[in-house]
Parts: C-alpha cells; sequence; structure tokens
C-alpha cells in the first residue's frame, strides 16, 4: 500500500473523475473512497479512462453501517460501481456501536478474505476497545485503521492500541481540511524549509510511519501534495508539532459524519 494516497470525501460524484484523473497524472496510485460518499461510480470512471495496469493500482472503498448484516452483498455492489472484480483494501467505515453489528461485518470481510476476493482488510474509526473485541476472535488481524488525525487530534491512544497488533495507522483528513496550516510553529518550519504547510503537515505523518490520504480537488494542490518525498523534517519540528494538541493553539478540529 503507497503511504500517501489520495482521498475523494466530500467530492461530488460528477466531480469525482476529474478529480481522481488528476491525482492519476500527478502520480498517485492510491485511491480512497466509500460506498456512502457516492462517487464509487466517478472513481472508476477514472481509473478505467487512465491506462493504467490493475496491478499498478491500490484501491480502497468502505462498508457502510446500514450494511453491517450482509457485507459480502455491500462488497459487491461497491464492486460494480467501481468496475473492479476486487479493491485492494475493504474497511468497516464506521463501528456504529449503537448498532452493535460490527463483529458481524467483521466475519463477512474475513469472508471476503479467505475466498481471495479481496486483498486486505481492516477498519476505520475504531477506538482500542472496539479493536480489542474483533482482535480477542482470534482471526485476522486488521491490517489497517484509518481514523481522523492531524496536529489538532493526534489520537496517541488509538495509535498505540493499533502499534500492540500490527496495525497500520491511516490518517483520514490529514490536514485538518486546513484549519491547522497557519499555525505559527508549522508556517515557521515550512518558511525555513522552502515547503508549503500542507508538505510539512504530510511529512510529519509520513516520518511517523502513518499512511495518509489528502484531499484536494484542485490539480496544482493534488501535486505539491504529493511532492514530499525530498525533504526531512528534524526531530525539533516533529516535536514542535507534536506539541500543538496539547498546547491547544490549532483550534477545534473538523469531524466526519457518522450516520
Amino acid at each position: 500500500m503507497p503511504q500517501l494516497g489520495y482521498g475523494v470525501f466530500q467530492v461530488p460524484n460528477d466531480e469525482t473523475e476529474a478529480a481522481v484523473s488528476a491525482a492519476l497524472e500527478a502520480g498517485y496510485r492510491s485511491i480512497d473512497t466509500a460506498s456512502i460518499y457516492g462517487n464509487e461510480e466517478g472513481v472508476g470512471r477514472a481509473l478505467a479512462a487512465s491506462g493504467l495496469a490493475r496491478d499498478e493500482l491500490f484501491v480502497t472503498t468502505k462498508l457502510w453501517n446500514s450494511d453491517h448484516a450482509d457485507a459480502v452483498a455491500a462488497y459487491d455492489a461497491s464492486l460494480e460501481r467501481l468496475g473492479l472484480d476486487h479493491v485492494d483494501l475493504y474497511l468497516i467505515h464506521w463501528p456504529a456501536p449503537a448498532n452493535d453489528r460490527y463483529l458481524d461485518a467483521w466475519a463477512g470481510l474475513e469472508k471476503l478474505y479467505a475466498d481471495d476476493r479481496v486483498r486486505a482488510i481492516g477498519v476505520s474509526n475504531f477506538l482500542p476497545e472496539q479493536l480489542r473485541r474483533i482482535t480477542d476472535l482470534g482471526g485476522t488481524v486488521p491490517a489497517v485503521n484509518q481514523v481522523e488525525l492531524h496536529p489538532a487530534l493526534q489520537q496517541r491512544d488509538v495509535i498505540a492500541a493499533d502499534d500492540a497488533h500490527g496495525i497500520v495507522t491511516e490518517a483520514w483528513s490529514p490536514l485538518a481540511q486546513g484549519a491547522v496550516l497557519a499555525d505559527p510553529a508549522i508556517t515557521a518550519i515550512a518558511e525555513r524549509l522552502g515547503r508549503t504547510p500542507a508538505q510539512v503537515v504530510l511529512r510529519w505523518h509520513l516520518q511517523q510511519g502513518r499512511v495518509v490520504i489528502p484531499k484536494s480537488v484542485t490539480p496544482s494542490r493534488i501535486a505539491v501534495n504529493l511532492d514530499v518525498f525530498g525533504f526531512e523534517l528534524t526531530d525539533g519540528d516533529l516535536a514542535a508539532i507534536d506539541g500543538l494538541e496539547r498546547d491547544g493553539r490549532t483550534g477545534p478540529h473538523p469531524a466526519e459524519f457518522n450516520g
């Protein structure tokens, strides 16, 4: 799985093909969508039009809360919308604990994995206690836990739980929808390095081993967000960004919907 991918949360379906095409042209090879986003068709059109071989691409989609009881059927519907015969990573989008069906959903994902219909399975927005219920089953350990994570919301307890089980932490909203990019600590690092604040924040994630899926529909920003492998943050830079959540200077964080 590429460490840096492209996410399409909140991109309208009729704009998704152009946005994903721009990302693929810029060099992204990992695309993250979800059934609830309503734009799997647009992703599929862009993938088909790209001319890229399927094994050059890494595609993620997600199971919505109302489909926990029949994950296999929901997966088939996602494949039809995407125009693919498999995805590389299939995630339970939310645990939806009020419904308490996520263990049923996990059983469905395990069946897909056992039948070689998906390359990897994982979860999204799972807290440590919810992860524990899955790992205590003694079956497949989630490959990924995708959570909201950025300098204003650093999810240290989730990262520790993921690390304890060998689960990769993936950050959605890694830039806090731009809310942290004007922070003086981040802008000072960016000015010193001749980089954008977004590049600095993405580099902060990458150097700590996280997968990130920034989103933009502007081709120039899509390209700039990918150009984060030619520089390094110092230990002092990392510590300065690590400290932003604790000193409260980053303000409130945005929240994805949880229906």
